[in-house]
């Protein structure tokens, strides 16, 4: 594994180019209050509940096909037109405040987040890849989404006095702002390719063959890919519940959002951790599933407790939710060796989409079983789920073909070239 002395020039400015991609596209200031914009608009809750679905549907419907266009065109033109296209449907929103507006804006930002999903992660791996440093993904990526979280904190933050400043006009100013300068930025990525005219020649179809039969072919993939959508999905799909479970523990509502930001500490914490974690896996590598195992323990109970202090439990149980999730991108990356890499990393985000909405349901239906049903019993059956990822990642695991390859080869055996550079294995995440 490459240490910070030995990082090649041209990985840290690939990692400089991504963290700065990152904190543009998050930093968007209408995120707290664009459902107060609908609102003030005359929007009743039905209509901008149809506006949420409306965008969940796009990202849905596009999420794979933007994968595959990655892999035949560019996955770095796929990161310059995503945020222009988030930037006039911000735009539309407060030049032209009407439903219609509001949900034109809504299809295009979840057309740019579909353009962005897989092809970011598979053009950082490539990238690193052919510098020789695809030991370094994990961290990259888990520093990425610390970036990330900071820049929509720091958005929310700043929205406040923006908006006495300039109402919801300065806002969308700012946040267009925020997603040009995003895309100028993600013009800056390198992208170096050797199989892109072999993904232009055959086209989209054959690149979409391609990736489902890697999908198909590849155990090592398939396993990756079905733990980083199980992974990702139900934390994913909880947090959405953490302020309901805060405000189920009897505290104040101004003390609500502390108890989300306890969560989020770990969250953050989590992402911040990889490269540490890494580290120790390589010595221990079924570590993750007792973590993981301990990890849905502790969301249980904290859940359970009913109390502000288990918020401290919840938040730990996050904090390696997301330090698995991070490693199951790795892992998966890892184990795609053929020219699809964008198109595979999309069928995942587009399982996680599924594996939500059903996480989603299935939360719905808990809360439904009786008039006594706790958000806290809610969490702590949903935490079940990471009790089976835990013995999975307890198994042992295979080594990946390319990997395999990266070996010096015996006397007599006929080498040939490895796929991505030679990395320790590293838990999915």
């Amino acid at each position: 594994m490459l240490t910070t002395s030995s990082c090649p020039s041209g990985a840290r400015r690939l990692e400089r180019t991504l963290y700065a991609y990152v904190a543009l596209e998050d930093f968007v200031l209408l995120y707290p209050v664009y459902a107060l914009l609908f609102a003030s608009h005359g929007l009743n809750t039905a209509e901008i509940s149809s506006l949420f679905a409306l965008w969940s549907l796009t990202g849905l419907l596009l999420e794979v096909p933007s994968g595959v266009w990655a892999d035949v065109v560019s996955r770095r033109l796929m990161m310059v037109v995503g945020p222009l296209l988030s930037a006039a449907g911000f735009a539309l929103w407060v030049l032209v405040p009407s439903y219609a507006a509001f949900a034109a804006g809504f299809v295009l930002w979840g057309i740019g987040g579909s353009l962005r999903s897989g092809a970011m992660e598979a053009l950082v791996h490539d990238e690193l890849d052919r510098l020789g440093a695809s030991s370094r993904y994990a961290r990259v990526m888990g520093r990425a989404a610390a970036v990330s979280m900071a820049a929509t904190a720091t958005a929310t933050a700043a929205a406040a006095p923006v908006f006495a400043l300039g109402g919801h006009g300065l806002l969308g100013a700012a946040s267009v702002g925020a997603c040009v300068l995003c895309a100028l930025v993600g013009a800056m990525l390198p992208e170096h390719r050797a199989d892109v005219r072999q993904s232009e020649a055959s086209g989209y179809a054959a690149t979409l063959r391609a990736g489902l039969a890697e999908v198909r072919g590849s155990r090592e993939v398939r396993r990756a890919l079905l733990l980083s959508v199980v992974l990702t999905s139900v934390w994913g799909a909880l947090d959405e519940y953490v302020p309901l479970l805060a405000a189920a523990t009897g505290v104040a509502d101004s003390t609500v959002p502390l108890l989300v930001l306890v969560v989020w500490v770990g969250v953050t914490a989590g992402s911040l951790l990889v490269g540490p974690s890494e580290r120790l896996l390589a010595r221990a590598p079924r570590a993750l599933g007792a973590a993981v195992a301990a990890a849905a323990v502790a969301l249980a109970v904290g859940a359970l407790s009913g109390s502000p202090a288990g918020f401290v439990l919840v938040g730990a149980g996050f904090l390696v939710f997301q330090l698995a999730d991070v490693l199951a991108d790795a892992r998966l990356q890892e184990s795609i060796t053929g020219p699809s890499r964008a198109t595979v990393t999309s069928l995942a985000g587009l399982g996680t989409s599924l594996a939500t909405l059903l996480v989603y349901g299935s939360y719905a239906a808990l809360s439904g079983l009786s008039a006594h049903a706790s958000h806290g019993t809610a969490f702590a059956l949903l935490a079940i789920p990471y009790l089976v990822v835990a013995l999975i990642l307890s198994g042992p695991r295979r080594r990946p073909v390319k990997e395999a390859a990266a070996s010096p080869p015996r006397a007599g055996a006929t080498s040939r070239p490895s796929g991505s550079g030679a990395r320790p294995p590293a838990p999915p995440s």
